[in-house]
């Protein structure tokens, strides 16, 4: 039986464990280690907050290092996972199906996202969950013709805590994340090396031979006939470069705006995330707690339970790369243009809301859906396989998105990972 390294634990990486082990020895490698809740209580940050102690967003990772921020040059966000489960465990557990732009290519997933619907509990039944706040906010957008819809989210939310905190880590497994597909694959006899942090990939003659990597302090290797990178659109580009795999400078984040306010009692804090969201053409706008703005923007000074915040997410252009040491990453004019716009439908359902316009401030510009360095096109659609790879490497990631989604991205990840797998075992089985 053949071994395959799958780098990566996260929507990518854990579906393509699942579905290989037992047609292959399959041993996944991830950066981060066993992934915690963040467990402080928000009340502390706020106290925290008055003291002038936070003031960079890469403060929080001293406190929950599951978390992985980075800044690019003109001090846009970066947020990652960085851990078992990768960043599904900071979702807001949406299960959104966002493959328009596959289809476009003539690629259809419709089979892979039945089997996905079939084997993890998705659901609408949320909004008994929703506070006040939220129902009042979907009226208006209804008012305003903007058609909201509830989002279908991962999990069991009939067990719904309130507790506010998905973006954190869901503390009573309400929210689904991808350790389940990975505990699935380690129960039929699939490894998992945590806190391995894959350098490249080793090529000789044109093959792949397997991982180079730092465990630790150590240097290690790891044999392959097959090696899957799933490690994260900020992630795998970099091992391919460092393989000397040129990527092209097509990065996409998704950038996040979110529009806020003073309103007292809202509690927006103490629901789930992204309820519903309303769909424009180049971006969504949904109820949204921003907790980086929180801690850290100063311009959020409000008790969390006297915020109310909308967010903008932006399929933004695809113009950017990151490099083993930084991203390089800006907004175009348009993009700009797009966010000033959805800014302003935010403030028109704000105004319809009864809130003054002094009241209402913005939040910090973050991002957490990187992808698009290794697009692919019309003609890898049934293949799924880049030319510039050797023919035993693939990738199962958002790198391979032909451009921004401008919405969750998860479950149609998950979907090309199993497409992917399908391929290999028809490859090399």
């Amino acid at each position: 039986m053949k071994n395959i390294i799958i780098v990566g634990s996260g929507a990518g990486g854990a579906v393509a464990a699942k579905e290989l082990q037992g047609s292959f020895h399959v041993t996944v490698l991830e950066a981060g280690g066993e992934f915690r809740p963040f467990s402080l209580p928000v009340s502390a940050f706020e106290k925290l907050r008055k003291t002038g102690l936070l003031f960079d967003e890469r403060e929080i990772q001293l406190l929950f290092p599951q978390m992985r921020v980075q800044k690019t040059g003109d001090q846009m966000v970066m947020v990652s996972g960085s851990c078992l489960g990768g960043t599904t465990t900071l979702s807001a557990g949406n299960a959104v199906r966002a493959d328009s732009g596959l289809q476009e290519l003539g690629i259809d997933l419709e089979e892979e996202f039945q089997e996905l619907y079939r084997e993890i509990p998705i659901t609408y039944d949320h909004r008994n969950h929703w506070s006040d706040a939220s129902k009042r906010l979907y009226e208006i957008c209804e008012e305003m013709d903007l058609d909201p819809k509830p989002i279908p989210k991962l999990g069991d939310y009939g067990q719904c805590t309130h507790c506010g905190r998905c973006l954190l880590g869901c503390r009573y497994g309400v929210k689904w994340d991808s350790r389940r597909f990975l505990k699935d694959a380690q129960e039929k006899g699939a490894r998992a090396v945590s806190g391995c942090k894959v350098l490249k990939v080793v090529i000789e003659d044109g093959l792949v031979k397997g991982i180079q990597a730092r465990k630790g302090l150590h240097a290690a290797f790891y044999p392959a006939d097959l090696v899957l990178l799933a490690a994260g659109g900020f992630s795998t580009p970099v091992i391919l470069q460092q393989s000397g795999i040129n990527c092209e400078s097509s990065l996409f984040v998704d950038p996040v705006l979110c529009v806020a306010a003073h309103c007292k009692g809202s509690l927006q804090n103490k629901e789930l995330s992204m309820p519903f969201a309303v769909q424009k053409e180049h971006y969504i706008l949904s109820p949204y707690f921003d907790y980086l703005s929180f801690f850290f923007n100063k311009e959020w000074r409000n008790p969390a339970s006297d915020t109310l915040s909308l967010m903008i997410k932006l399929a933004d252009s695809c113009a950017g790369s990151v490099d083993g040491r930084r991203i390089h990453k800006s907004l175009t004019g348009l993009d700009k243009e797009r966010l000033r716009e959805g800014v302003g439908i935010c403030r028109k359902i704000l105004d319809r809301y009864g809130i003054r316009e002094d009241e209402i401030f913005l939040g910090t510009i973050n991002a957490g859906h990187p992808g698009g360095m290794l697009p692919l096109t019309r003609e890898q659609a049934e293949s799924f396989h880049d030319p510039r790879l050797p023919k035993n490497l693939y990738v199962a990631d958002a790198s391979l998105f032909p451009g921004s989604l401008g919405n969750p991205p998860i479950l149609t990840i998950m979907a090309m990972a199993k497409r992917i797998s399908k391929i290999i075992m028809e490859r090399f089985i």
